[in-house]
């Protein structure tokens, strides 16, 4: 398989607090793979470390097959890599359009029109303010905003956040269209059934280690692990 994305041995820190001890993981082209922790287990800042924001002190990443590890987030994205940070970060104040045109289009499959036909929300409400939207449409824009720089990885930090069950079923219909379409994603989750239910592979991260590294199938069914380790059962 061909790895889109490899982290080896990273080593993180805010300061001098040691927050990431040592972790591996990788993506393969065309596979969903979803980092799963409790809160403070180290998953935001695995993803910031990948894409630059928090660079890791030691250890390794290769992105797209180039060493990434000390490169700054704007050409690691310009590498083609669409990354969605908790919290959404759209702008209220622009509307829906300009949000979207925010990011220099690359050249590629997706482009506004495509957007609005995966997200036909987005474009009944293109000219209201991203401060106008729900939760679940603000979560929907801020993925539709990187890929428009056609990206060949995506990596999204909770996208379930705080989102109504139909609308979370929604979100991870789009994730999975991602897969479909012949994106690499790393998806960041709590929500442990939903996770299991979309991607291939799991990791779990505890203080900062990865605990589980293998299938989602047999995650699924290694109850009392799920339990410990991420908080929650891998039954609906």
């Amino acid at each position: 398989m061909t790895a889109m994305l490899a982290a080896r041995d990273v080593h993180a820190f805010y300061g001098k607090s040691h927050i990431l001890h040592g972790v591996s993981l990788e993506v393969n082209k065309g596979e969903i793979v979803t980092v799963l922790g409790r809160n403070g287990a180290g998953k935001t800042t695995t993803l910031r470390s990948l894409v630059g924001l928090t660079p890791p002190r030691t250890g390794s990443v290769t992105i797209l097959g180039r060493d990434t590890t000390r490169s700054s987030p704007y050409q690691i994205a310009r590498l083609g890599v669409g990354y969605v940070p908790e919290g959404r970060r759209i702008f209220g104040n622009l509307t829906v359009l300009e949000n979207l045109l925010v990011p220099a289009e690359r050249p590629g499959p997706w482009n506004l029109e495509r957007v609005f036909k995966l997200f036909p929300r987005l474009a009944e409400r293109k000219s209201q303010l991203g401060r106008q939207l729900s939760g679940g449409e603000q979560e929907m824009l801020a993925i539709a905003r990187p890929l428009l720089l056609n990206p060949a990885l995506m990596l999204l930090d909770e996208p379930s956040q705080g989102l109504a069950p139909l609308i979370v079923q929604e979100v991870m219909g789009v994730v999975r269209s991602m897969r479909e379409e012949g994106l690499s994603v790393l998806l960041v989750e709590q929500n442990v059934p939903l996770s299991l239910g979309v991607a291939d592979r799991a990791y779990i991260l505890d203080d900062g280690k990865v605990v589980y590294a293998g299938t989602c199938a047999a995650l699924a069914e290694d109850r009392d692990l799920v339990q410990r380790l991420a908080g929650a059962t891998a039954q609906h």
